[in-house]
């Protein structure tokens, strides 16, 4: 059977012209169907858009708080590496401080043999090893472990340097008149060669004697030729010893400093007046003493 037809008349309004359209059922019905259906996807797509848009937000707000997170650790990173210099500056000042010799001192310790400053010096400190640097904040991280390493080897040369300073006599141990000389020279009791192994200094009896460098009282007592001796250890293998005393004032174990007072001049033991005997030894051996005082 046929499917029943329609006839849509279309008139114009100014000049009454009238136009027939006949359209079938059929196609009438998906005409009208497709009206009711466009604003329904048209609703639809907007939920979709809003949806997408939705998603969007949520994206740019994970990533946002991403950045601040990441800000936050950058800004933590910065502060710890201004402290880290900060603290670099403050040790660099320190140094240069006690890097500072007195003239006589330092050039006491040039003076001293060669095996004497090596065993002072000994080894430096070892470098810790270079992190992973996969960010400028790491980079700048090593290289301040690296500065930081540096620093403590050179702290650790400095103060062995100092330590080596506090124990080399480089000071005159009395105030007096320099009589005699190191090495060979005239016995004062019967003119047959002798060899002198320090300097004699004459001074009034009682005149103070004094540590002409930092260290320890090995012994205090009678020794033979020397009278009243003291002998006292500074470390690196250097010692000093003091003869023909009057009296002393330090006893065997005792610390003692650079200009303390450690006995009296007098004349005890194989002495022709009243005079201090003063021996620099290395490893047990006499050196000249004049090779590391300064010139009265």
């Amino acid at each position: 059977m046929p499917s029943p037809r329609y006839t849509i008349l279309i008139a114009h309004r100014n000049t009454g012209a009238v136009r027939r359209l006949s359209v079938s059922r059929r196609l009438g019905l998906f005409a009208l169907a497709g009206v009711i259906a466009v604003p329904g996807l048209m609703a639809i797509g907007a939920m979709g858009a809003r949806g997408a848009s939705e998603i969007q937000v949520a994206d740019l707000q994970a990533t946002n708080e991403t950045l601040r997170l990441e800000n936050e650790s950058y800004r933590a990173a910065t502060g710890e590496l201004a402290e880290q210099i900060s603290s670099l500056q403050t040790a660099l000042t320190e140094l240069s401080q006690q890097a500072q010799l007195d003239p006589a001192t330092k050039a006491a310790i040039d003076r001293l043999p060669a095996v004497v400053r090596t065993r002072a010096t000994g080894g430096g400190a070892t470098a810790r090893p270079a992190a992973n640097a996969d960010t400028t904040l790491g980079i700048l991280r090593d290289l301040l472990g690296t500065i930081e390493s540096r620093l403590a080897t050179v702290r650790t040369n400095i103060e062995s340097r100092q330590a080596l300073a506090r124990a080399t006599p480089s000071v005159w141990p009395v105030i007096g008149w320099f009589t005699s000389g190191y090495g060979t020279r005239k016995d004062p009791f019967n003119g047959s060669p002798d060899f002198h192994a320090g300097l004699d200094i004459s001074a009034d009896r009682g005149t103070p004697v004094w540590a002409t460098a930092d260290g320890t009282v090995e012994s205090a007592g009678y020794n033979g030729n020397y009278g009243n001796s003291v002998l006292v250890t500074h470390g690196y293998g250097i010692s000093t010893r003091f003869g023909h005393l009057s009296r002393y004032a330090v006893s065997a174990g005792q610390k003692v400093r650079r200009g303390q007072v450690i006995g009296y001049v007098g004349a005890t033991g194989r002495a022709t007046s009243s005079h201090l005997h003063y021996e620099i030894l290395i490893n047990g051996q006499p050196i000249n003493p004049l090779r590391l005082l300064a010139r009265p």
